[in-house]
């Protein structure tokens, strides 16, 4: 573990090297994502929008819930009316299948309520992450316009230590560093596995990073 912490310490001290030194002919720039989400303008009107969504939501479900709590009280009412021992039998049993009917309705409408809210959050989660996906596109698009316009190579988000908005595809290394590191594979993955070939993952297989 200290090997490996080591390495990691000398890698960014690898890279640092090289990033100093490619400065001399690239520019690099950096950016605040966090603050051109938080102060874009179509960000208060996404937000607007998700609230009024919930404001409706909210009141749909209480007027469910207040549904529900009226059926209950009505078949409170049937099932005292059913046990009154002044009324006749035959109006007794009738008050009795009311108040099955009424408690079925209950039901109904208890199941009902759930797969509504269900619905309701399934729904403002995902327009919440349209919405927010959309906006950092937006935003990754005019860094990048920006970052062409002036000539830089490179931009990072100063938001975050592991982010990167924009980088010139001529500074791209991932392929090489991908060939390097699939150098030493024992199969060619890009190949259909043989017939027989078991390609369930191991139970002792590292978890993903």
């Amino acid at each position: 573990m200290k090997f490996f912490r080591l390495l990691i310490v000398m890698s960014l001290l690898v890279l640092t090297g090289a990033a100093v030194s490619a400065s001399a002919q690239s520019k690099i720039a950096s950016v605040d994502m966090r603050k051109l989400f938080n102060d874009y303008y179509k960000t208060k009107l996404a937000e607007d929008l998700l609230d009024k969504d919930k404001a409706s939501a909210r009141k749909n479900l209480k007027d469910m819930a207040d549904g529900i709590e009226k059926a209950q009280a009505d078949y409170k009412q049937l099932l005292d009316q059913a046990n009154d021992q002044a009324i006749s039998a035959d109006a007794q049993e009738k008050l009795k299948q009311s108040a099955a009917d009424k408690a079925q309705q209950i039901n109904d409408s208890k199941t009902a309520f759930d797969k509504f809210h269900r619905e309701v959050e399934a729904s403002v989660a995902d327009k919440s992450q349209r919405m927010t996906a959309n906006l950092i596109s937006e935003i990754q698009k005019a860094v990048s316009d920006k970052a062409k316009l002036g000539g830089f190579s490179l931009v990072v988000n100063s938001a975050s230590t592991e982010a990167v908005v924009y980088a010139a595809p001529e500074i791209d290394i991932t392929a090489t560093v991908l060939s390097q590191l699939n150098a030493g594979a024992p199969v060619d993955v890009s190949t259909p596995a043989p017939a027989g070939l078991d390609l369930a993952p191991s139970t002792n297989s590292p978890a993903n990073p």
